[in-house]
């Protein structure tokens, strides 16, 4: 296989989305902020929501003294909302641990509450131009059609992906850095999951997929999670009743909400497990 480095990379300076995270002045907290908010979550809901955040917290220590519930409540809509309690005890690490500062190792970085081994390497790599393999949904995908001659990778990333993946990291750091963003926005911008835009691909010359005719996805279907009737979406209609109060809220509101009681009970309950709302009193609750 040629040169895969240089096409890429030309092709990302041309045409990259200027995102607030990747500007040469965005901090590695920007940079360790969007990570948490990206995961399962399109950059056009994320955008907002990391400018406001950024402006309220522009630092770990800005965060961290704040209590979780308000973390919760400037999470909005983005989904998952456990994840604001994670990158609020990321925060209170940082400044414990870190002095305030973001980390700039893999090791040190892994070792946050809520960052994994995708997001360890993402912020190193992006945050401070480190050589790490950086394997979110969008690069899988394009690398499993350009090197495996595959419509979609495996459901979870296998040694053999990884390995893949690194036989083709450029050495250099700060260009390893650039080919793993380059990838990932190839992936979202053209080699996308519903269509593969190969004429504007600059790397299409040198893809196994297209080279073998494009064969479709061989494996188990995958299916699109439901979202209608859910207890995610009971979930997301209590938070909501939650973050619009300040203080505590009745529990009539909350049970106004939802129409399904049983369903109710058990939201409510796994919120309260999950540290996501707090009995305030026998007939009201809270943010934490």
């Amino acid at each position: 296989m040629g040169d895969l480095t240089e096409p890429l990379v030309q092709w990302y300076d041309a045409n990259a989305r200027e995102l607030p995270w990747r500007l040469p002045d965005a901090s590695p907290w920007s940079v360790l902020v969007s990570e948490f908010m990206l995961q399962q979550t399109p950059v056009a809901r994320v955008l907002p929501v990391h400018e406001q955040w950024l402006r309220r917290w522009p630092s770990p220590a800005a965060l961290a003294v704040e209590a979780t519930g308000e973390a919760v409540r400037a999470w909005g809509r983005l989904g998952y909302p456990r994840r604001a309690l994670r990158l609020h005890a990321t925060a209170v690490a940082i400044v414990d641990r870190h002095d305030g500062e973001v980390p700039s190792t893999y090791a040190e970085l892994i070792e946050l509450p809520g960052v994994g081994d995708y997001t360890a390497a993402a912020i190193a790599a992006f945050a401070f131009g480190k050589r790490h393999v950086v394997l979110d949904t969008n690069v899988r995908r394009v690398l499993a059609r350009l090197l495996g001659g595959e419509e979609l990778p495996a459901p979870s990333v296998t040694r053999a992906e990884r390995e893949r993946a690194a036989a083709v990291l450029p050495a250099e750091e700060p260009l390893a850095a650039t080919w793993s963003v380059a990838l990932m926005e190839l992936g979202a911008l053209v080699c996308t999951a519903r269509a593969a835009h190969c004429d504007l691909c600059p790397l299409a010359q040198q893809c196994r997929w297209r080279a073998l005719g494009h064969p479709p996805h061989d494996g188990p279907p995958r299916r699109a999670q439901a979202w209608a009737g859910t207890d995610r979406q009971c979930r997301g209609r209590l938070m909501a009743v939650l973050r619009e109060h300040d203080g505590d809220v009745p529990r009539h509101r909350l049970d106004a909400a939802w129409a399904d009681p049983d369903q109710r009970e058990r939201c409510l309950a796994a919120l309260v497990a999950d540290g996501l709302a707090t009995p305030t009193s026998p007939a009201t609750y809270a943010l934490p």
